[in-house]
């Protein structure tokens, strides 16, 4: 198995320079993340019902899910962004149209579906406690009947339109129950029709539920997901050799490269060989959350660039490490951002070698 251990400034500066350039698709589940900042020291009781009344001082939200993506692609400087998804005609979804095109998001393929909700997560949280203990428990709203034969085909006439116009697509599979998202049996199935037809467009899917049913499209399973664990054991890994092994098979399967992420220490990827992608350390408290959809931005956009496998996960590894560092929101990382964390990274693996010298 080869190692990634040195990548120059020289090179991440050409792809960045190329970030501008880049046209890219999102196409899956897009959830407004809506917080409520809650005052506790503002609790009243009820009259009616003795309950405690709690105080929101203040409303905030942003795109989330496919929307984390779009906001990272956003942030890195990409040329063209588009959505295809669908809404409800209520106010979360006028709120999720609002910030995709804040962050200059062609909404144009964003469907309207009247009997749909907008996938909310909706996250209470104390003002007084800035660190993740003051998150209180979540509100989700989905949609959970499956996704009518209409809206999906109307969701495939939309790839049609705008895959000729784009240099990737990448695919979102957020919600849980089956067929009831965006990404249903039949959009998978014609991702794959669709991936064949066009080969010049880079297809990267992601996917909670289902990520071993997509063929011909690059996948980025997370390493229990690789191995088919399912409910892992808090603090678990999978050990190097039993990924790689794993990831190879995989790859025979569904006849397009890996990318499978190992969190705090990494990335494996299939092409152009098997190759281990060490991931930057960070220190200090850290929000997981979305970390996995900044990794993919930042990838996508370096493969588009020109990037290779390696080099693309790379960039992934960078963006995720700044996106974590941010606590209670969707974090993005910026192009001046990553020069210096390329920096740090570039130490960690000259002490690595210095280490395995010894």
């Amino acid at each position: 198995m080869h190692i990634l251990k040195d990548f120059s400034s020289t090179r991440l500066a050409e792809l960045i320079e190329r970030f501008p350039k880049i046209r890219i698709a999102v196409l899956g589940d897009f959830f407004l993340d809506k917080y409520l900042e809650v005052d506790p020291r503002l609790a009243e009781t009820s009259l009616e019902t003795g309950k405690i009344a709690h105080q929101v001082v203040r409303v905030r939200h942003s795109p989330g899910a496919a929307g984390t993506i779009v906001s990272n692609l956003s942030a890195l400087g990409t040329g063209a962004l588009y959505a295809i998804g669908l809404t409800g005609d209520d106010g979360e979804g006028y709120e999720l149209r609002q910030g995709l095109a804040a962050l200059r998001c062609s909404t144009e393929y964003l469907l309207y579906a009247p009997d749909r909700h907008t996938p909310t997560y909706l996250k209470p949280r104390d003002i007084t406690d800035p660190t993740l203990a003051g998150e209180h428990n979540r509100y989700d709203t989905k949609n959970r009947t499956p996704t009518p034969e209409p809206i999906q085909q109307q969701i495939l006439a939309a790839l049609d339109a705008l895959l000729p116009q784009i240099d990737a697509l990448i695919i979102q599979d957020q919600v849980e129950e089956e067929d009831c998202g965006v990404v249903t049996g039949r959009v998978v199935a014609a991702l794959t029709e669709r991936a064949q037809q066009f080969p010049h467009v880079i297809f990267w899917a992601d996917s909670r539920r289902r990520i071993r049913r997509f063929r011909s499209v690059i996948i980025k399973p997370n390493q229990f997901e690789a191995v088919g664990w399912e409910a892992p054991p808090p603090e678990a890994q999978v050990p190097l050799e039993q990924l790689a092994e794993a990831v190879t098979q995989l790859r025979q399967q569904i006849s397009a490269p890996i990318c499978a992420t190992c969190g705090s220490r990494g990335m494996l990827v299939s092409d152009p060989q098997l190759t281990w992608v060490p991931a930057v350390r960070v220190e200090g408290p850290i929000d997981p959350t979305g970390a996995g959809d900044s990794a993919t931005a930042g990838a996508v956009l370096a493969l588009a660039a020109g990037a290779s496998l390696p080099e693309a996960a790379l960039v992934g590894n960078l963006v995720a490490s700044i996106t974590i560092q941010q606590l209670a929101t969707t974090g993005v990382a910026r192009p001046e951002q990553l020069p210096p964390r390329l920096a740090l990274w570039q130490k960690q693996q000259a002490g690595s070698n210095k280490t395995e010298e010894k």
